[in-house]
This record gives structure tokens, sequence and C-alpha cells, in this order.
């Protein structure tokens, strides 16, 4: 079920004047303060962060996610208008039913504004070894993490063709960039994201359109809380509990910092943002060492440890 606030509040802010000149020297490009958003996965961590980002900067944003509680959440802590829409990605019909109503709420607001941005953000783990992977499973995070971005794509990218303006902005992951132990599903989804907005960024060359692929580090989300586990792959015995709390120990960057790198970075017209400071170790690992980085990765990981 989908719900709707009304105009822009007095909290609101225009955009900012102007813009800065698009890759290549092409068309400018405009700030995304004060114009509409589309965020899936807005339940919690970044896509919760992104729509209170943008929603303080004046920009109405279409939430969703299959997260109906956490949803609403989210809407009640946004200060302007916001399309509010219980979606599971992986259904691709429904995905173009949401991207209907979108239009549809868009013709609503004052003035009609274009589509600013469609943030892909939905996404889930799974921790298994591939010997003992169960193939349910990574169905089911294939389906969220790769079919819940093409769905999106491919449900929102007519509206921001037919204005030849906005962005696809779709979350890949650090392990987008570099293969890692027990998460070959994860990696595999996230490799494939890349792989498709890349293809996609070089189709839209000389439109009005831009994909960019984000690339977070480690976040504090609770997106290891939520994955799928069925033991320890590593054959340590550990819980999901216990697993989850290592694993957090390493993470860095919150959310609303994240929220703020991605924004910075679609402004700036980057077409790959890398979001907290171990992305710019794994990019530049993978760069110098592609078949050793995991070596040096590992090493770093204990020092990280230690230091807690």
């Amino acid at each position: 079920m989908a719900t709707k606030r009304g105009a822009i509040g007095s909290r609101a802010v225009k955009p900012l004047a102007g813009g800065q000149f698009g890759p290549l020297g092409g068309r400018a490009i405009r700030p995304l303060a004060g114009r509409p958003v589309m965020i899936t996965g807005a339940a919690s961590g970044i896509g919760r962060s992104l729509a209170r980002r943008l929603s303080g900067l004046g920009s109405p944003a279409a939430i969703a996610d299959i997260d109906e509680a956490g949803l609403k959440e989210t809407a009640r802590t946004l200060p302007g208008p916001v399309l509010v829409r219980v979606l599971d990605v992986r259904d691709a019909a429904d995905q173009r039913r949401f991207a209907a109503e979108v239009r549809e709420w868009l013709a609503s607001l004052p003035d009609r504004p274009h589509l600013a941005a469609v943030f892909n953000n939905a996404g889930v783990a799974v921790a298994s070894s591939v010997l003992d992977a169960d193939p349910d499973d990574d169905e089911w995070l294939r389906q969220i993490n790769f079919d819940g971005v093409v769905n999106g794509t491919r449900a929102f990218l007519p509206i921001l063709a037919e204005q030849d303006d906005g962005v696809i902005v779709n979350t890949s992951s650090v392990f987008g960039l570099a293969g890692m132990p027990y998460q070959s599903a994860y990696c595999a989804s996230k490799f494939a994201v890349r792989g498709f907005t890349d293809s996609l960024r070089q189709e839209l060359r000389g439109t009005g359109v831009r994909a960019v692929t984000v690339h977070p580090g480690g976040i504090r989300t609770n997106i290891a809380r939520n994955a799928r586990v069925r033991k320890d792959p590593e054959g340590r015995g550990r819980s999901h509990e216990q697993m989850a709390a290592e694993f957090e120990t390493l993470l860095r960057t919150t959310p609303d910092k994240a929220a703020e790198i991605i924004c910075r970075g679609v402004d700036r017209g980057k077409a790959r943002i890398l979001v907290g400071p171990d992305a710019y170790v794994f990019d530049a690992l993978v760069r110098v060492t592609p078949t050793h980085y995991y070596d040096v990765l590992a090493v770093l990981e204990k020092r990280l440890r230690a230091a807690r």
C-alpha cells in the first residue's frame, strides 16, 4: 500500500543554483538537493540515511522496502513529501507498478518535477563456504541483490529516458571489487551489479541520464545480523550472533556518513563512488596485487581486531 504526504514544508531548501559540468565536458549536473528521488532498502541502514539526508535537503522521497514497520519509521522522520511503498524488489511486475505510482506522484507535486535519482539500494547477505552452500539461500540473495537492481533499473529507466535527465545509482560493495572467502554468493551478486551498471553507463553515453556504481566498505548496518547463516563457515563453532558481533568490530563508517559520501559523489558527477577508507584500501590492493590481495587484507583484519 502506498501513502502520500503533501507539499514541501518550511524546512525544505531550494536546489543549489547552477551545476557542475558532467563527465567529458557534457551537460551540467544538477545537485540532488530539492529534487525528487526514489530509494529502495529505505527501512534501515544506508537507504534510511539517504532518505533522511535528501528529504532534509528538500527532496521529495519515494521510499520502498519489504520491511513495512521499518519503512513507516523512516517515513515518520522525513520532513518533506514522501511516497511510501512496501515492495519486494524481486518482483519485476510490482517494480513496474511502483514506477507507475511514482509517475503519478511526481505529477501531483508542485511544478511536476523530474525524478532526479533512482537508488537501487536493497541488499542482503549469506555466509557460507562454497562446499556447504545452500542453493536456496544463494538464489534468495541473488534475486534481491542482483535481480532487484535490474528490476528497479528497468522499471524506472523509462522515466529518466523520457526526461533525458536523472541518475541511476546502484549499490554494489567492496565485495564487488574483490572476492572474499565464505562470501561467494554475495561477491557474485555485487560483481554482477558492477558489471550491469558499467554496461548501462556506456549505453547512456551522450544522453542526459547517468549510471553510478556505489562500493560501500564496512558500514554499521544490520546486514550481518539479518544474513542467512546455517553454521559457522570457518568451523569454529560460533553462533550467528557471535559472527555478527565479530564482523561489526570491523565497521568504521556510519550509514549517515555513507549517505553523505554517496550524495556528494553523485553531485560531483562520479561514475563510481567508494564509501569509507576501507573501500579505498580494497580498490588499491586489487589493482596492485590482483591475486594476492587477501594475504594483505587478512593481516590488516587481525591488526584491526587487536586494536579494538
